[in-house]
């Protein structure tokens, strides 16, 4: 069985996306969020995912929480709206991570839970996981998970498992919108 990566951000994402991919892989959770403000919500994402992760005895992954950094590449866009050009600067930032621990910790595909969300552009994200796929030299799943009606399954599952579910998408700035 292929092992795959699957950049994660929060646990209502992941629950259905991770249950889909575990019929043909052999999933890992990877927590990469520098983004997520301020670091006492990050915790509680982290908090709930891996709870949920040692339950369902999938392994999981924490990446550095390095907020300066994220910062740093989001700088001059704090105005931005959401969905918006800083939003993809986001994305690649962890999907680059995502990519290169998978490349060079052996895993054969990467992909993320971000397309589960009606407030993300699948495409966008599909594009920049694409890219990366040939700058690192590893598989990546184009996914559009809220298809099919997989955010409104992923919502049944996350109240059937009483998971904390945020207010907002994450970053200092989402907070406004």
């Amino acid at each position: 069985m292929k092992k795959l990566l699957l950049h994660t951000c929060c646990a209502p994402c992941a629950i259905y996306v991770a249950m889909k991919l575990k019929e043909d892989y052999k999933v890992t959770l990877f927590f990469y969020n520098s983004n997520i403000y301020p670091e006492t919500e990050y915790l509680k994402r982290y908090n709930e995912i891996k709870k949920w992760a040692e339950k369902e005895k999938i392994v999981m992954i924490q990446g550095e929480f390095d907020q300066e950094n994220w910062f740093s590449k989001v700088k001059g866009l704090e105005q931005e709206p959401e969905g918006g050009v800083r939003c993809a600067v986001c994305y690649k930032k962890r999907l680059e991570e995502t990519a290169k621990y998978a490349s060079e910790n052996d895993f054969h595909i990467f992909t993320t839970t971000l397309t589960i969300s009606p407030h993300k552009k699948a495409s966008i994200i599909n594009s920049i996981g694409l890219k990366l796929s040939e700058d690192y030299n590893i598989e990546f799943i184009e996914a559009d998970w809220k298809k099919q009606d997989g955010f409104k399954k992923a919502c049944e599952l996350s109240r059937q498992q009483g998971f904390y579910r945020q207010e907002y998408c994450g970053c200092k700035f989402s907070i406004r919108e």
